[in-house]
């Protein structure tokens, strides 16, 4: 078993919240001294850095939004002079209009150390060769990987997104052993050696590294049985640092938040109030070590919960579950709150369902009505009426007992439901509010 930097991921609590505070005032004095929108937000609630004493004070701060990030459009946020900027990133704008973040030289070294630690944690060694397939530019998932791999010494295949043969070919040529990508193009892939006659078996691959859309447990599943590599997750947004917030270790029972860079706390996404370990709440990460562009109290909208048990692998690092949604993509249909990922854990278990699906949500008068389509197997799609019928009872009996809402289940034609090389689009909300 490896780890990359046994110093910070092993460190004993105690240790680590001293130098977590340590890190957090000096990040404090930075921000405010430097940034507009810090020093407005402390001055208003009556603060100053030197007011924080404690890890538990982090709470009497304000928390930053997207909307911080989007009035103080395009450099308004940085904390240090453009001079001293080397890289500039955005997010990649799912949710409006895209937010700039800046890196410094010193912020693009931890950047890569970072990401190299889950890179290590899922198995990946100087020996692999890592096949990039997420869409180089802007966004930060490429570049982010990309550093770690070559900080690990690994072969680095920066193919970028699309053209799915092509990726293929170059798996099966180049020896590929490492896979890059969202968790719904490596199905995409998949599906594509499946039509091409290709055994998964014939190539080099063994890990899968997956990111930038929540996925389910029957998702992991389903794709270490497709492409017989061990898939595992990471996090990270490009407001914070870009992937290398948390990753999976070998034993997948959680993502290490690398806490000795990020301070991680759940709140209750209504009220704001920090929530106790191990209750499920919207995450909010506070940076440690960025320069260019630090964020304190950031709320990233992201559900998921914290785990602070021993974990197996010998980190000390709190884990995070892996997330169930966002706070602001979370569906209320009749009044009940539903998270996509909970419709794809329903649908993944049921056998004949394909790993291809899309909710759609109408208003029908004052009701509103939730749609699945789902892909299926060509045995069930061309069944007689009677088992046709049965089918779709089931799925939608299964749906409405996990979820406490009905839902109305459509059968689709395999391939009718359009594939994604980026994020897939899970959701068509034609609701009018």
């Amino acid at each position: 078993m490896q780890i990359w930097d046994q110093q910070y991921e092993c460190m004993q609590r105690e240790e680590l919240e001293q130098l977590q505070l340590e890190r957090l005032q000096a990040t404090l004095n930075r921000a405010f001294k430097n940034v507009t929108c810090y020093r407005n937000k402390f001055t208003e609630r009556g603060i100053v850095p030197e007011d924080i004493q404690s890890l538990e004070d982090l709470k009497k701060l304000p928390f930053t939004t997207k909307e911080d990030l989007r009035l103080n459009y395009p450099y308004g946020m940085f904390a240090v002079p453009l001079r001293e900027v080397v890289r500039i990133h955005s997010s990649s704008g799912t949710t409006g209009k895209p937010t700039v973040v800046g890196y410094t030289k010193h912020d693009i070294k931890v950047w890569s150390n970072l990401v190299a630690r889950f890179m290590t944690a899922a198995g990946v060694t100087h020996d692999d060769v890592v096949q990039i397939a997420f869409g180089y530019g802007l966004f930060t998932g490429a570049f982010g990987l990309h550093y770690g791999a070559e900080a690990i010494g690994a072969s680095v295949i920066p193919m970028s997104a699309g053209n799915t043969e092509k990726q293929i070919m170059i798996m099966q040529d180049y020896k590929t052993t490492a896979l890059v990508c969202t968790p719904s193009y490596a199905i995409t892939i998949a599906d594509r050696m499946e039509k091409m006659g290709i055994d998964p078996k014939s190539l080099s691959l063994k890990v899968g590294l997956f990111g930038a859309e929540p996925w389910s447990e029957a998702m992991r599943r389903e794709i270490e049985n497709r492409l017989f590599v061990s898939a595992t997750d990471n996090y990270g947004l490009s407001e914070i640092i870009g992937p290398g917030v948390a990753g999976d270790c070998e034993y997948k029972c959680g993502m290490h938040i690398s806490e000795d860079a990020f301070i991680a706390e759940i709140i209750d996404p209504e009220t704001g109030e920090v929530l106790p370990p191990g209750s499920i709440g919207e995450l909010v990460l506070t940076t440690l070590t960025k320069e260019a562009f630090p964020m304190i109290r950031y709320r990233t909208r992201d559900i998921t919960s914290l785990d602070y048990a021993p974990c197996a692998c010998g980190r000390t690092n709190v884990r995070m579950k892996k997330t169930m949604g966002r706070s602001d993509d979370m569906l209320i249909v009749k009044g009940v709150n539903v998270f996509p990922s909970q419709i794809e854990e329903i649908l993944f278990a049921i056998e004949g369902c394909e790993p291809h699906y899309q909710i759609v949500l109408e208003r029908h008068g004052a009701l509103d009505v939730l749609e699945v389509h789902i892909e299926v197997t060509e045995n069930i799609f061309f069944d007689e009426m009677k088992k046709q019928k049965a089918f779709l009872e089931m799925v939608e009996k299964r749906i409405d007992s996990v979820l406490g809402v009905g839902a109305t289940v459509k059968l689709v034609e395999p391939n009718s439901i359009p594939r994604h090389e980026g994020k897939a689009q899970r959701v068509i909300d034609n609701r009018k509010i």
